[in-house]
């Protein structure tokens, strides 16, 4: 046959449903989903649903049910031969050579599966056996349980150059394709081939529809070359396409986890151990493009979470410079280092789910790592090295493909470029949105050395570290020591940012929960609000994380809004969560407001949830601002750094009020009818 399974799978995996059915579909987003009218009869509400991570469309209205291949087929009357080679051309996919010999290779690799499954049974009856006592105790060692053995088909290779290799030729498997699928080591200089993996852990490495397709080998030897050892390149086998834990991941995502990137096999299974069920790892080699749009293809902002030392930092700014060019509206990476000298393995042994959720929640953007990168370590006393700062990131914006992406990265780095070098007002040389990077307009000529505010370190997960100078230092006696950096005033030391796990939970961020147990449908249309808002408190994190997972269980097809909050409270109950439930509950430390109760119009309800978000984003980004500002004024004490530390000050205190004003109003009037 001309088209195999595998080339079909590759069509499907680079052309998103939602692309090809839009080029005739007006869609629109619906949480997960996206919804229009259909294409197959008149209607006039929309019944027609494309999931792009399930990889289908369905029509209720017709019934009509299929993928991008049955689509075009359906819509345009063409044969299963003419649609896949019109979405091969959308897709920018060679057509395979008609040759007599696809159909045997596509059975070959069948074949192959086969042995790659013969061989993983194998490895995981050595580890059970009497042979396998000193894997079991590694194992052990490593906290990884019998059970979680069996979960990830974990296995022992024996010692023996030939054990591998004499249990499958007596199953019939014949030397070549033992070779062929990588299990032994073979060539013209090599007359008798043997076991590629000896005395080893054995990880099987399976793909999308969880067929093993290679290995990853841990020595348990010390002297050994290689640590771990990966199957080589095959037929079935390209490391740079595929990640670990790949075919899991991708379901937990679909249900609401999040997608989370660590380094190795045994981080993977520490991490899923924890409660973060999408966690994969590369296979061996640095994050890749390939591995890259795997990842986006099941989450829009996937956290890489490196170890917390100099690798670990070095690989962050790696996975930045790979993703920075390929970047799409919407598509993104946040980064996370765990504390220094520690892996996920050893935070999920010593500190369990909390640690872990701690180092995630502190996760950074990607024009954070950027930013950091470019300034940290640099003075920037004179005019030249600022117009060199600025030609270098604008390079770096340069290089974004996506021409909406590259605009507004352009307008990120440029308000950064004017907080730093103009922090009295702005009114230096950097004008907003107008940044190209071309360092004509580099700030004001101050004449003083920059300290970089803030850079990427580990210790408590990676938050951003601001470094001290000695005028600071000299004012100790007045500074608030709260968590990994210092802060030199009572309000951002009480604030979320500084307080984390501590504090209780703002009551902002309590009426944002309210808000969505009590309205659920509100994350029909606004899930990727949801998911990207910035929640200081680890107990929010979960709850929101529980309430996306609800979601995602149907509860919100009921009609009845009451209903709905019923369902959801039931089903958050049952998940664990009625201590969070009562803890949002005592948060709300005055009556609610009108438009986060039950029972109130709809109207209401999205007035208030639009004005509790703008709210919630602008109060964040000033206390980033107000760091920024105690931080240059314990640098250098004058007057503008002073105007600028008021100005902050002052903005939250209109934030405050404004807070204050939509609350006053909505309990004296019992409904919230007017935007403020």
């Amino acid at each position: 046959m001309r088209f195999t399974p595998q080339f079909l799978e590759e069509l499907r995996a680079r052309l998103p449903v939602s692309e090809v059915v839009g080029r005739r579909v007006k869609l629109k987003r619906a949480g997960r989903e996206w919804k229009g009218l259909s294409p197959f009869q008149q209607e006039k509400s929309p019944s027609f649903t494309v999931n792009d991570q399930k990889g289908f469309y369905h029509d209720f209205s017709s019934g009509k049910h299929g993928d991008i291949i049955s689509f075009l087929m359906e819509t345009e009357g063409v044969g299963f031969t003419e649609a896949v080679e019109r979405l091969a051309s959308m897709a920018g996919v060679p057509l395979p050579a008609v040759t007599p010999d696809a159909a045997r290779h596509e059975q070959r690799r069948k074949t192959l599966y086969d042995v790659m499954d013969l061989a993983a049974k194998f490895f995981a009856d050595t580890l059970a056996s009497r042979n396998g006592a000193k894997a079991r105790g590694y194992l052990a060692d490593r906290a990884i349980s019998p059970a979680t053995q069996l979960q990830f088909r974990i296995g022992y290779a024996p010692g023996e150059r030939f054990a591998l290799k004499e249990y499958l030729g007596a199953q019939g498997i014949p030397v070549d394709d033992m070779v062929e699928a990588g299990l032994l080591i073979g060539g013209d200089d090599i007359p008798v081939p043997y076991d590629r993996f000896r005395d080893r852990v054995m990880f099987p490495i399976a793909d999308l529809r969880g067929r093993v397709i290679a290995f990853g080998g841990r020595a348990l030897e010390k002297d050994v070359a290689a640590k771990y050892l990966n199957s080589p390149e095959t037929p079935l086998f390209h490391k740079g396409d595929n990640l670990y834990n790949l075919a899991p991941a991708r379901l937990a995502t679909h249900n609401g986890a999040a997608l989370v990137v660590v380094e190795g096999y045994v981080d993977v299974i520490a991490m899923v151990g924890a409660g973060f069920a999408a966690s994969v790892a590369p296979l061996g080699t640095a994050l890749t493009e390939n591995q890259l749009m795997l990842l986006w293809k099941m989450a829009d902002e996937p956290i890489l979470c490196f170890d917390g030392d100099k690798a670990g930092q070095k690989a962050a700014w790696r996975a930045a410079d790979l993703a920075l060019p390929l970047l799409q509206p919407g598509k993104s990476l946040r980064f996370a280092l765990l504390p220094e000298g520690q892996d996920p393995d050893d935070l999920a042994r010593s500190g369990g789910r909390a640690a872990i959720e701690e180092v995630i929640s502190a996760a950074r953007g990607l024009a954070d790592v950027i930013w950091s990168r470019e300034i940290e370590g640099s003075s920037y006393a004179t005019p030249e090295r600022r117009a060199a700062l600025e030609k270098r990131i604008g390079e770096l914006s340069n290089g974004i493909r996506d021409e909406v992406v590259r605009r507004y990265y352009r307008q990120d780095l440029a308000e950064r470029l004017q907080r730093t070098f103009a922090p009295e007002g702005g009114r230096g040389g950097f004008s907003r949105g107008n940044f190209r990077g071309q360092g004509g307009n580099s700030g004001r000529e101050s004449g003083r050395a920059f300290t970089p505010r803030a850079s990427f370190t580990p210790g408590a997960a990676g938050r951003i570290e601001p470094k001290f100078g000695r005028s600071q230092a000299s004012a100790s006696s007045q500074t608030i020591n709260r968590g990994p950096y210092q802060a030199a005033s009572s309000q951002l030391a009480n604030s979320p940012i500084m307080r984390g796990q501590r504090s209780a939970m703002s009551r902002r961020e309590a009426l944002i929960l309210q808000s969505l147990i009590n309205h659920p449908w509100l994350l029909h249309d606004h899930l990727e609000e949801v998911a990207a808002l910035e929640l200081a408190h680890p107990e929010a994190h979960k709850l929101r994380a529980g309430i996306i997972a609800a979601f995602a269980h149907d509860h919100h097809h009921s009609p009845d809004p009451e209903e709905q909050s019923e369902k959801m409270r039931a089903d958050l109950e049952a998940g664990g969560f009625s201590q969070s439930l009562q803890r949002v509950e005592g948060a709300i430390t005055t009556s609610a407001v009108w438009g986060t109760k039950t029972g109130a119009a709809r109207e209401d309800v999205l007035s208030t949830w639009h004005q509790l978000v703008s709210l919630h984003r602008q109060w964040h980004s000033l206390l980033r601002e107000l760091k920024d500002a105690e931080v240059a004024l314990g640098d250098e004490p004058s007057e503008a750094n002073m105007a600028w530390l008021r100005d902050v000050k002052a903005r939250l205190a209109e934030v405050d009020g404004t807070e204050a004003l939509i609350e006053g109003f909505g309990e004296s009037s019992g409904r919230f009818q007017r935007s403020v």
